[in-house]
């Protein structure tokens, strides 16, 4: 047998364990009449070399199997190769078109690209990484992973394809071009070789600092142990993939014997080597098939065949005698299907940390990830990983298998602790049945939901603790977000910050915040309320001015204002007042005193329904004057409306009062701000429907500003069960559930207003246009009354008057006392 490796690290493992394998399964194997002859070449790291090396041992030696190529491009060689000389290549890479060349096989475990870069993909996930750069040397590769991670929804910022044959300077010069966008995570698919000189390069740009991740894949953390300490020094803090190989008895013993044949002390790991291991089986599965086919050609009876004839048969039956070789050795089953050894499905994940690695767990396809394993036919549960140590010592939280397996799983579901007696959360503790049980609007909002999508899912409802009795929801969202739960369901409120770690159902309640008050209490003198005292007195002014004035216009003429003193007094005081309610019953005969009397009772009909409409509202609901200094305002203690309120509603912290249960809330408005309470209360409105179905009478709620976005449920980022949710609440708001799920928890109070009325006090300012024309009216009532009357005293005839026109006009305004002057 030929073996074509480099005198490398690698190289040399390789060449130790072949050599132990020969000897050592022949000495518990004596009985066997062949053995396996070895020939050397050392093929420098070089494709060319390697494929100079096993012509060289073709033609000489006349080897009947070559084991070697240590990389995929030494393997594309030697594939060809073996297929012309119908020699069985032993490989320790894969080749891309393996299945082409049918005396190639790769004797080492598949790597599985595939299964590796759906766990890089799933990690990305866990950590809610949007953008990546991808460096390696395939484009096939790069592309596959490209997919993966697409379907992710993460984006490959830039792909960079590098070539075994870069210099340093392309390499520094990539790069640093890289270095200079935004994304500072990346992936590195590439050979040893290659990511060695990439990575001492990326240290030496700064490209290993903090706030840069690095992960790596199987194609070199497989050759971790065999690096450079320069190269491991500039690795630190990356994360790398590779395939796990479960520990046993008889690698333990071997590595044993390994260190004592070659007194060299070095961890267990290093003797792990990927290569190592499945050469060390290799090798004694190619003796196995070497003595079968020795066994065949005894039994053979064509004897006249040539030489040439008997060696290429010779071959092809050691090649199919590989092919049916089965047994389990150190690196697990060993067994060549189409080619090459079965595929790990399991993946190690290591930290890069001081000279060597650190592991941190697992991860396979149909159980994500996991800390510890026994091995690989044993299930794993998603626990998440070990903490990870970045670049820098940047260190990360466990990630978690997220996306939610909803067939057939009990969901982990966070509530906060609302004990006690609530309409719009409630939680309670069921000693029967060991339980968690939640009540109230969003628990039924929920039920229903979730019984839309017709999934057999099983509830779990966990508490979530918090300090004192203060719930913090911030923290009850990252819990979802850790993985600690599979949702969150109560009396959470949508903001912009949360969504950064948790998707949202649509909105279940109504949006905004609303203002709850106390109703007025009608006291003596509520009635004087509506108008201002200046007001009032100014109104009672003008009424004592109107009747003064009528009375100056009518008490000549007529009879109804003559008499005494005392009796035109209360005349002309009762007709004035009397115009409030539009009940005066003398008969004017002064066209001037109906004119004055015509706008006063305007100005009367518009002060009385302004007076009306604001004594109604008084009765209905207290004013609540909230620019004013000395009023306190109440909100909920743990919640963030305190923030909406000083950012939105402009107040002042100083202002604000936190309170908790629906209790308190009675108590501070009853109490209000003169007697240690509040005034008002600012509270999300599903919350202030609660408390007016607890207390329906003496109190109202008024709409104030739509500053949040209502009441959701959250699940972990991307979770499925979001968009089938968020359209099944779609469909109960539709279809009127939602709205008897209100009316259920949250009865109608008919103290409650839908929007706010308007309850400004009417003052003179507002009404000084009103008298204005009552006062213009009776003053140009008077100036026409007193001309004529000055002009009767004088004894002027109307005639004598502007030819008679001015005299038409004065018959007009006040008809009897003209017709007088003309009979004299």
């Amino acid at each position: 047998m030929g073996s074509s490796y480099s005198y490398s690290g690698v190289g040399k493992a390789v060449h130790s364990c072949i050599t132990m394998a020969v000897s050592e399964f022949y000495m518990v194997n004596p009985h066997f009449q062949t053995r396996i002859i070895l020939h050397h070449r050392d093929t420098h790291g070089d494709p060319l070399h390697a494929l100079s090396a096993a012509l060289d041992l073709l033609e000489k030696p006349k080897v009947q199997a070559i084991i070697g190529s240590e990389s995929t491009a030494e393997a594309k060689f030697l594939a060809v190769l073996g297929d012309k000389a119908r020699v069985p290549i032993l490989s320790l890479s894969p080749c891309l078109s393996c299945n082409k060349h049918p005396y190639f096989l790769q004797v080492t475990q598949d790597e599985n690209e595939t299964t590796q870069f759906k766990g890089i993909a799933a990690m990305a996930e866990s950590f809610r990484w949007k953008e990546v750069i991808l460096i390696c040397e395939d484009s096939d590769s790069g592309r596959d992973m490209t997919n993966t991670l697409q379907t992710k929804s993460i984006l490959v910022t830039h792909r960079s394809l590098i070539s075994t044959s870069w210099s340093n300077e392309l390499l520094q010069e990539e790069l640093h071009r890289l270095s200079t966008v935004q994304t500072k995570i990346f992936i590195m698919h590439a050979s040893p070789s290659v990511a060695s000189h990439l990575l001492v390069n990326a240290k030496h740009l700064g490209m290993m600092d903090e706030g840069y991740k690095w992960i790596i894949t199987g194609k070199t953390m497989k050759f971790l142990n065999l690096l450079d300490d320069e190269v491991i020094e500039s690795m630190q803090g990356a994360v790398g993939f590779k395939s796990y190989v479960p520990q046993s008895r008889d690698l333990h013993n071997f590595t044993s014997r390994w260190r004592r044949k070659y007194h060299v002390m070095v961890k267990l790991q290093e003797i792990n080597s990927y290569y190592a291991l499945w050469v060390y089986d290799a090798v004694s599965a190619l003796a196995m098939a070497v003595e079968q086919v020795e066994q065949l050609k005894r039994k053979d009876v064509d004897t006249t065949a040539s030489e040439l004839t008997q060696s290429q048969r010779g071959t092809t039956l050691l090649l199919n005698e590989m092919l049916s070789i089965s047994f389990h050795g150190l690196g697990g089953a060993f067994q060549l299907r189409n080619g090459k050894i079965n595929a790990a499905q399991v993946m190690e994940i290591v930290n890069v940390i001081d000279k060597g690695e650190k592991r941190v767990g697992f991860w396979a396809p149909d159980a994500g990830f996991t800390k510890n394993i026994g091995s690989l036919n044993n299930s794993v549960s998603d626990e998440g990983l070990e903490a990870i140590i970045w670049p820098k010592g940047g260190i990360t939280t466990n990630p978690t298998h997220r996306m939610l397996q909803v067939s057939s799983k009990i969901l982990r579901i966070a509530v906060p602790p609302k004990f006690g007696v609530g309409r719009v959360f409630q939680v309670k503790y069921d000693a029967e049945t060991n339980s968690t049980v939640v009540s109230g609007f969003c628990a039924d909002v929920f039920r229903a939901a979730f019984k839309g999508l017709g999934r057999g899912i099983s509830f779990q409802f966990i508490p979530f603790t918090g300090e004192d009795r203060i719930v913090n929801y911030n923290e009850l969202i990252y819990g979802v977000y850790t993985g600690e739960f599979d949702a969150a369901v109560g009396d959470i409120t949508i903001t912009a910050n949360r969504t950064l770690y948790v998707d949202f159902t649509l909105p279940y309640t109504d949006l905004g915040v609303g203002t709850l008050s106390r109703n007025a209490h009608a006291g003596m003198w509520i009635f004087m309320e509506p108008l201002s005292s200046d007001l009032w007195l100014v109104s009672a002014s003008f009424f004592i001015l109107l009747g003064f004035i009528i009375w100056i216009l009518e008490h000549q003429t007529n009879k109804e204002f003559q008499g005494s003193s005392s009796q035109q007094i209360g005349t002309t005081l009762w007709f004035a007042f009397s115009t409030l309610v539009f009940a005066h019953r003398q008969k004017l005969q002064s066209n001037l005193s109906r004119f004055v009397v015509s706008v006063w009772l305007f100005v009367v009909l518009v002060l009385a329904s302004s007076y009306t409409a604001t004594l109604s509202s008084l009765f209905t609901i207290e004013q609540i004057r909230l620019a004013s200094k000395g009023d306190l305002i109440g909100y909920r203690d743990g919640s963030f409306v305190q923030g909406d309120i000083v950012r939105n509603l402009n107040f002042k912290d100083t202002r604000l009062k936190p309170y908790y249960t629906s209790e308190e809330y009675a108590d501070a408005l009853s109490r209000g701000s003169k007697n240690g309470g509040v005034d008002a209360i600012i509270d999300e409105i599903p919350y202030l429907k609660g408390f007016l179905a607890q207390y329906p009478s003496g109190y109202s709620m008024v709409v104030s500003e739509v500053t949040t976005s209502g009441f959701g449920f959250a699940f972990p980022l991307g979770s499925p069960l979001v968009p089938e949710l968020s359209r099944q609440i779609s469909r109960l708001r539709e279809n009127g559930s939602l709205a008897k799920l209100e009316k259920k928890w949250f009865k109608s109070d008919p103290h409650s207003k839908d929007s706010e009325p308007a309850l400004k006090i009417l003052n003179l300012k507002t009404c000084r246009g009103l008298f204005l024309i009552s006062g213009v009216s009776m003053a140009v009532a008077l100036s026409i009354f007193l001309f004529y009357f000055i002009h009767e005293k004088l004894h002027f005839t109307y005639t004598m008057l502007a030819g008679g026109k001015l005299a038409f006009i004065m018959r007009i305004l006040n008809p009897k006392p003209v017709v007088e002057l003309e009979r004299r």
